[in-house]
């Protein structure tokens, strides 16, 4: 390969990105392999560790490659699941959940605040959720009031919504979404190993139920290239013409 450094200062780490991603989309690294590291990678183009490590970061940024601690630089194994919003936000067969932690706090995100929640401190339980072959696929933080029983608290660390209503009786009378786009930061870029701004798809959500004192609240979070989700709207649910 040509000596890079006879190209502009400015856009060296461009070109050894674009030759990066060529490589990455042609097969020459494949899913799940390292990438050489930033000393051989220095050697071989013929430029500053900084303009490798700015061609590195661009590429985590874009979803192709996933950086892990003290084990180096991968080329992202791709894989995207579909979550269908329905009326239970059901479960997915396979899934199987970790519970991160259970605290008293208030949410403070500005963007439920479309769902009117409760200005009071609740429980918030935040745990992931893997698919099939132990893949991360979500981190969800629910949001509970502080008064609810400890017994369905702990199902709600150990399933998934409707799941854990439904094992003690209670109805769920209307759900709620939105979904956005964030960057990622705090505990979720960590859980994900992406960096901090990677984008992220969110889905906020509120549960009503039959029980008046338990409403639910919360936001799932994932990675933009690992979940979509998809919605099924019957024909009788749209206006007819007059």
């Amino acid at each position: 390969m040509n000596n890079l450094q006879l190209g502009i200062p400015s856009i060296l780490h461009e070109r050894v990105r674009e030759e990066l991603l060529k490589r990455i989309t042609t097969g020459t690294y494949l899913p799940g392999d390292s990438i050489p590291s930033t000393a051989a990678l220095c050697e071989e183009f013929g430029v500053s560790p900084i303009t490798i490590k700015r061609a590195l970061r661009d590429l985590r940024v874009s979803g192709e490659l996933v950086a892990v601690a003290g084990k180096g630089t991968f080329v992202k194994r791709k894989r995207r699941f579909v979550l269908a919003l329905d009326a239970g936000i059901s479960t997915w067969r396979g899934a199987s959940i970790r519970l991160l932690s259970v605290t008293r706090e208030k949410i403070s995100e500005p963007t439920m605040e479309i769902f009117n929640p409760p200005a009071k401190a609740m429980l918030c339980v935040r745990k992931m959720i893997f698919f099939a072959d132990e893949v991360t696929v979500m981190y969800d933080a629910t949001y509970l009031s502080s008064d609810v029983e400890s017994d369905i608290v702990d199902e709600f660390g150990e399933r998934l919504i409707a799941d854990a209503l439904q094992r003690h009786g209670i109805d769920i009378v209307n759900t709620s979404h939105l979904v956005d786009a964030a960057p990622a930061a705090g505990q979720a870029a960590e859980l994900f190993s992406v960096p901090n701004g990677y984008p992220m798809l969110r889905r906020f959500y509120k549960v009503e139920t039959a029980k008046p004192t338990i409403t639910v609240f919360g936001v799932v979070q994932s990675p933009f290239d690992r979940l979509a989700c998809s919605i099924n709207i019957q024909s009788g649910s749209y206006p007819k013409r007059k």
